[in-house]
């Protein structure tokens, strides 16, 4: 029994990480921390919320924003997407920016959410995103 449950629980894991989309990367031609200054300019006028950030590991985590449904506050239904970015120093002063995005539908009853991912369709927001910070740069 305690086999099986270990074993759902691996498959579950698996599975949604199957359903995650490729990250898009793409090297700009400055230091990480010009790229970590603008991409974090760029996300703030795009409407992206920080959540969380790290600058010495280099990552950036979005607030999750509203794709399509209702939010009541005590109730919500719908689908939703966050970003999750990474910059690392590549060489010669250049650096790999990678955008990430994490699609979910969301069931919120009482205050109590209930996450579950979704495959994302294409790769246009990871894809403007990095647009948007290449024209800043």
């Amino acid at each position: 029994m305690k086999a099986l449950v270990v074993m759902l629980a691996a498959l579950t894991l698996f599975a949604a990480r199957a359903e995650a989309a490729e990250p898009v990367t793409q090297t700009f031609g400055v230091p990480v921390d010009r790229a970590w200054n603008v991409t974090r300019a760029v996300l703030k006028q795009l409407g992206w919320d920080i959540d969380k950030e790290d600058r010495s590991i280099g990552w950036i985590t979005t607030d999750s924003r509203r794709v399509e449904g209702e939010d009541y506050g005590v109730y919500a239904k719908g689908t939703r997407h966050r970003l999750r970015i990474e910059m690392k120093a590549v060489d010669n002063g250049r650096t790999a920016v990678t955008v990430e995005r994490t699609v979910f539908e969301r069931e919120r009853i009482l205050f109590i959410d209930n996450d579950k991912p979704v495959t994302a369709k294409d790769q246009e927001v990871e894809k403007g995103v990095l647009a948007a910070i290449g024209r800043s740069l």
